[in-house]
């Protein structure tokens, strides 16, 4: 039988449509059953924390739960991994942030390519360190540490929670833009590393903000800058690196991606119900006492800043010469 043209084009113009008609139903109807969360890092971590926390956030606002899956291993390329095996339909998350794009030069042969394979959704926080040093060292000030440096290359001990932490890059950073060279020592992890620096065993720690932050109010660390681009409200006099080394500024961040080809109107759905929950007083005061910022973000901001972010960090650590086999 022969179909009028008319009703032939008609047809054929609502099956055109029907791919789109489907993914704007599924993204109306999103989430219809609990979320996976994954998260690189052990329950308890600060990755974990801000992980719950915008777990929390989005089960409050979509209606759905969204569970938490600690996929710890490799400097968090396991949970990258696990999420890339997943269907990309909006129901396996990963926690993504600052060490994703570390790992992008750290790592040989990696299986994945971060920035392509993983659809940015939403920023979550920003977290700053500090420049930290032992009550013993002489420096009162970064010109002091760097003409120290200067006069002893090699003499002073940097600690750092190992190759690839954000105490090793934020230094590694200080000590290309600063023309110096201190020793790095790094250890298992941000707490021994912070261990011997109370103890006098390293001198000098590009240190978390929020690990460090009682030690500064005890006068057990002497903070010499903070390093972020702009000074800090909960260190007001205290100055940043950028203030006498022109340029420089270290900030680790989080957020939140899915597999590359999930729905686009499932990830705006996903950023518009995050930033409305980063908006909300409590979230943000939350935020604050954890020792970070509010960072949010639409998915192609994101994403930008995920690229560039990643190319700038990739030459400091070509610089540094560290890898991770």
């Amino acid at each position: 039988m022969k179909l009028p043209r008319r009703k032939f084009l008609h047809l054929a113009a609502c099956a055109a449509a029907l791919p789109a008609v489907s993914r704007f139903a599924c993204a109306q109807a999103y989430p219809a059953r609990p979320v996976r969360l994954l998260v690189g890092w052990p329950p308890g971590g600060a990755a974990d924390v801000v992980g719950r926390l915008t777990g929390q956030l989005l089960s409050e606002r979509l209606g759905q739960q969204f569970v938490i899956e600690n996929r710890p291993g490799a400097g968090g390329n396991l949970a990258v991994e696990a999420a890339l095996k997943a269907a990309p339909d909006g129901y396996t998350l990963l926690m993504i942030g600052s060490n994703n794009a570390w790992n992008v030069t750290l790592y040989d042969n990696l299986s994945f390519d971060f920035v392509r394979d993983i659809a940015p959704v939403a920023s979550i926080v920003r977290g700053v360190g500090v420049l930290v040093v032992h009550p013993s060292v002489s420096a009162k000030s970064v010109p002091d540490l760097i003409a120290y440096a200067k006069a002893n290359p090699g003499k002073i001990n940097m600690a750092s929670g190992g190759v690839g932490s954000p105490q090793h890059v934020y230094g590694e950073l200080f000590k290309m833009m600063a023309g110096v060279d201190m020793l790095h020592v790094p250890y298992r992890g941000g707490a021994p590393a912070l261990t011997d620096l109370l103890a006098g065993q390293v001198q000098v720690m590009f240190d978390t903000l929020i690990t460090s932050i009682e030690h500064i109010r005890a006068g057990k660390l002497r903070p010499l800058a903070v390093t972020s681009a702009t000074r800090l409200e909960v260190l007001p006099d205290i100055p940043t690196v950028g203030e006498f080394v022109p340029g420089y500024e270290a900030v680790g961040w989080q957020g939140v991606g899915t597999p590359r080809n999930t729905p686009v109107e499932i990830i705006d759905k996903l950023n518009k119900a995050t930033n409305a929950g980063l908006a909300d007083p409590r979230v943000n005061a939350r935020i604050t006492d954890l020792g970070y910022t509010v960072f949010a973000s639409s998915p192609a901001d994101f994403g930008r800043f995920i690229a560039a972010y990643t190319e700038k960090w990739g030459e400091v650590i070509k610089f540094s010469g560290a890898k991770i086999y």
